[in-house]
């Protein structure tokens, strides 16, 4: 009995001590609740189940002592306890927090690039290009005004408005309608019989800018003259083109076939495409009106020369809009294997990724147009070393302004809202790190084909237009016909801008993400016959090994 006491003494000593810390442990539980800082019990103890990201490797070994104990990267841990009985939490001091503060510490994750971009891209051109817009709006508004004085005066300038008004307005607005009418005829017929229109656009604008020349020539005037000379020399360079380009048509129907299969999923995409035609009709009427008024004013040729540049440039941004809002689709398409709303990547073009349309329609066709003057000049050959080390030292200069201005760069500003330099720069790098995509990219003819398209349009308005012009008033035969061409070009155009994005979007994310089952063997069969040497390429004109 007595040796029994002590042990008995020593129970009820350690009941107590259990007992005060329980309610020590209560009250500090009372006050962490009222401060709101209770945690979670399954927080506050260690689990039995690792953690995400715990690997059975870091089991090393049992505890020597206790073998329901791990040893855990020189750290102990015990299965948690009943909740009926909590361990005290370890102070941040204590070795054993140290350690499992370090052992789940979250490893950094590369960042992603976002698909939702809010910030504004290249600011200072749309800044720009809005500023443009409120000149451009003013100044038709002051000639329309002009037009309307002249018009209700008195004198030789009533008689000659009038006779501009009755002579030259109505083939004005033909030329708009019958180049609407005629950019949906190509768009609908590229979509439905891709292989057969390539061949078709290619021999057809040879042919249709001929008939034009020829007929302008016909008139014997000479203003006409001179346009049908200019209209027969373009048609010798494109039927040179023709006949250059003949090994690459079958490639580029089999892209317009498997770019083109996912407008199917997307009933409204043309919707951009019907506002900007719309948009572009009833900016070109009150245009045509602002320069009838321009001939009321001072110095007619300047202002009629600032007009045209205005709306070149205004055509081009509202055909780069549709390109946005389309490459945004298709490209979320590819990349994600979203069903994009066409209507909110539409405002999105028009707000967010307005400055880079901006930018982009007021360079890329300069660039490109100078890259095809530079290649041309190095298919030649001749003695004259200085010459042609000149020849290929602008060839450099331009491939290098391409890299950091192409049209390639819409998709990824449709995409990820990038500014236009840093998204020319970037996807020209994608086809770099591909093998031989470059190559495959650099030969590609569906620019041209689109342009070719808008050629097409412009011939047919100008035989239109000129052979009804010749049998009311001959004196604007010139004149009527360049404006003809020019507005058909540029509608035709606009209208274009679906198939040449999703031929981008195809490009440009098979770049990204070659392995993506919505992509076929088209392009690395290409790649493949090049390596082999089996698939004849035309070479694009580059830079001489020995000048590099």
């Amino acid at each position: 009995m007595g040796a029994a006491e002590p042990v008995v003494l020593h129970r009820g000593n350690e009941e107590e001590k259990m007992e005060e810390e329980e309610n020590e442990k209560k009250d500090e539980e009372l006050e962490d609740l009222e401060k709101g800082e209770i945690n979670n019990i399954n927080q506050e103890s260690v689990q039995t189940h690792p953690p995400n990201g715990f690997h059975m490797s870091r089991m090393q070994r049992l505890s020597a002592t206790n073998p329901l104990r791990l040893v855990i990267n020189n750290a102990t841990r015990v299965a948690s306890p009943s909740p009926a009985h909590p361990q005290p939490r370890p102070s941040s001091s204590s070795p054993l927090h140290q350690q499992q503060t370090r052992s789940f510490t979250p490893t950094p994750q590369p960042s992603v690039a976002t698909l939702n971009s809010r910030s504004y891209t290249n600011k200072i051109s749309l800044f720009l290009f809005i500023v443009h817009m409120v000149l451009a709006i003013g100044l038709v508004g002051f000639l329309i005004f002009k037009g309307v004085q002249g018009l209700i005066g008195e004198g030789r300038a009533q008689r000659r408005e009038k006779r501009v008004l009755k002579y030259f307005l109505p083939q004005v607005e033909a030329a708009s309608f019958l180049s609407i009418t005629l950019a949906f005829i190509w768009q609908k017929a590229v979509r439905l019989w891709p292989h057969f229109m390539v061949h078709f656009i290619i021999w057809s604008s040879f042919a249709l800018t001929l008939a034009a020349g020829i007929l302008l020539i016909c008139f014997q005037r000479p203003a006409t003259d001179g346009i049908g000379v200019l209209f027969i020399a373009f048609s010798i360079g494109v039927g040179l083109y023709a006949c250059w380009v003949t090994q690459r048509t079958s490639f580029c129907s089999k892209i317009f076939i498997k770019a083109l299969e996912p407008v199917s999923k997307f009933p409204d995409l043309n919707q951009p495409t019907y506002w900007m035609l719309g948009a572009g009709f009833l900016w070109m009427s009150f245009w045509i009106l602002a320069v009838i008024g321009a001939l009321n004013f001072y110095v007619p040729p300047l202002i009629i020369m600032a007009l045209v540049l205005s709306l070149a440039w205004t055509a081009e941004v509202m055909r780069n809009v549709a390109n946005l809002t389309v490459s945004r689709v298709i490209a979320l398409y590819y990349l994600r294997g979203m069903q994009s709303s066409t209507q909110f990547c539409f405002q999105r073009a028009l707000s967010h990724n307005l400055g880079s349309a901006c930018l982009g329609s007021l360079f890329v066709p300069a660039i490109e147009a100078l890259r095809i003057v530079a290649r041309g000049l190095n298919l030649l050959e001749g003695e004259d070393e200085f010459m042609f080390s000149c020849a290929h030292c602008c060839l450099r200069v331009m491939e290098s302004i391409f890299k950091c201005g192409n049209g390639w760069a819409y998709v990824q500003i449709a995409a990820y809202g990038k500014g236009f330099v840093q998204a020319s720069k970037d996807t020209w790098d994608l086809f770099s790190k591909r093998e031989l995509m470059v190559e495959v990219v650099d030969s590609d003819i569906t620019s041209a084909i689109c342009f070719l398209t808008g050629v097409c349009s412009g011939s047919i308005c100008t035989i239109v237009v000129a052979a009804w012009t010749s049998t009311v008033h001959r004196g604007y035969i010139g004149t009527l016909s360049v404006l003809a061409a020019f507005i058909g070009y540029l509608m035709t155009r606009i209208a274009m801008a679906l198939p040449h994005a999703c031929v981008s979007c195809y490009y440009v994310c098979y770049a990204e993400n070659p392995d993506n089952r919505l992509f076929d063997k088209t392009i690395p069969d290409r790649i493949d016959l090049i390596k082999s040497g089996r698939d004849v390429v035309v070479p694009t004109p580059r830079v001489p090994r020995r000048f590099q």
